[in-house]
């Protein structure tokens, strides 16, 4: 049975999103004000978690289990594995400025951070383009379901224990087609999808209003 990789483009669409509007919302914090600049920090430290955490799960799930079994491709997959070292460069640059402009909204702190993840982005961006071309084919000839089960469960269980998780949640369903986010929806336990439904639409619509009204520009895509 030939593994379906659907799921991990969805992430991926959300992932690249977020890094690129990053600076839009670094830029949206006047100078000086700290009570936006932690919002907005906070937010941004949890983004640069989960994309850790979802390189982390292939770095040990998926390099280790695919490169045996593509000789012919060997090469590609170590040239993934050393881009996530290179973007891990730039996320641990991030993660050491975030803390001093998320405490003082410094301009100065503010137009560095927000050039470190315009860099990140653009190697972000042609990392999971190449990750989709060329890797996700060879997942769906060479890993087995529950080989690819194990990396969604590793990437399921780093979500927020919290409301923050429906604020995730939502920003991964943000560009989604009715039927991938029903599909999407499909692949968490059922409680999730009862407290999505319930009351967790609604964290995630107050969080994006809190974080994106102040940013100038129409939004192009937003709710769910």
């Amino acid at each position: 049975m030939a593994v379906d990789t659907w799921e991990m483009v969805v992430v991926h669409r959300a992932f690249r999103r977020e890094f690129r509007e990053a600076p839009g919302l670094v830029g949206s914090v006047r100078s000086g004000d700290r009570a936006r600049a932690e919002l907005v920090g906070r937010y941004l430290a949890s983004v640069v978690d989960l994309l850790h955490h979802h390189h982390s799960g292939e770095d040990d799930l998926l390099w280790p289990v695919l490169l045996p079994r593509v000789a012919l491709h060997t090469e590609l997959v170590h040239r993934m594995e050393s881009q996530h070292k290179q973007l891990a460069v730039l996320i641990d640059r991030i993660t050491e400025l975030l803390p001093g402009w998320r405490a003082t909204g410094d301009m100065v702190a503010a137009r560095e951070l927000a050039g470190v993840f315009g860099e990140a982005s653009v190697l972000l961006d042609e990392h999971l383009a190449e990750e989709e071309a060329e890797i996700l084919p060879l997942v769906a000839e060479h890993m087995t379901p529950a080989e690819w089960q194990a990396i969604g469960d590793r990437g399921m269980g780093s979500l927020p224990k919290n409301g923050t998780a429906f604020v995730f949640l939502g920003l991964i369903l943000r560009e989604t087609t009715d039927a991938e986010r029903t599909a999407f929806l499909g692949l968490a336990p059922p409680p999730i999808r009862w407290f999505w439904h319930l009351f967790g639409k609604g964290i995630y619509r107050r969080a994006y209003h809190r974080l994106y009204d102040p940013v100038p520009g129409p939004r192009k895509t937003g709710l769910v």
